[in-house]
């Protein structure tokens, strides 16, 4: 995990606990606000300092990931293969967390999350559906293989649904304008990369 994330991560903690708190005295908040830490501030400042893009970035992404995971989850049932179902844990173990503070993004620009929340493997109501989303029929597919079908079959698709995750980060990284969706935009970007190189090392050494 990028130091990055682990300071967001901390910062959204901090958020759920002052949240927590909202309805204490006027005194008790002038207290934990002149408690908070800067790593805090960086997250849960004003809705000011973000644009269309970085909304479009933080919709999209949560979409995108929670599709990654839920299709991760199939690999510890459904494959033999024990470096395949490390990726797949790792995969969890990241984009989890990265949901998370996505959806705090969300909520701190006074939008809805939720439109980002159904099914992994659709599009919302509102937002075009996000690069690189694996189509139903692949998806169920994957829900009723097992074995070296199923490993093939799941390479190919997360593959195919990385490199969406790239375009979708790299276009953050170009229009977006606030500095913590930007800097996750980086991180993510950094961490799928070379899952990307991994999948299709495993993929060309299948036979």
């Amino acid at each position: 995990m990028t130091p990055l994330l682990v300071r967001l991560i901390a910062a959204l903690a901090t958020l759920f606990v002052v949240a927590g708190c909202g309805g204490d005295a006027g005194s008790a908040g002038e207290g934990q606000s002149a408690s908070a830490s800067p790593e805090t501030s960086a997250i849960s400042s004003d809705a000011a300092g973000h644009n269309a893009a970085d909304v479009s970035f933080a919709t999209a992404m949560v979409a995108h990931h929670q599709q990654a995971i839920e299709l991760s989850t199939l690999v510890a049932q459904r494959s033999t293969a024990p470096g395949l179902v490390a990726l797949a844990d790792q995969i969890v173990a990241v984009q989890q967390p990265e949901v998370n503070i996505l959806n705090v993004f969300l909520v701190q620009w006074n939008e809805n999350p939720g439109a980002a929340t159904g099914s992994g493997t659709e599009g919302s109501a509102t937002e075009p559906q996000a690069p690189g989303m694996v189509d139903d029929v692949t998806v169920a597919r994957l829900e009723s293989s097992s074995g070296p079908q199923f490993d093939r079959l799941w390479l190919e698709s997360m593959i195919g649904q990385h490199r969406g995750g790239v375009a979708i980060a790299d276009r953050e990284i170009a229009e977006g304008e606030n500095v913590d969706a930007i800097s996750i935009a980086k991180a993510i970007k950094a961490g799928l990369t070379p899952q990307i190189g991994q999948m299709t090392t495993m993929l060309e050494g299948m036979p």
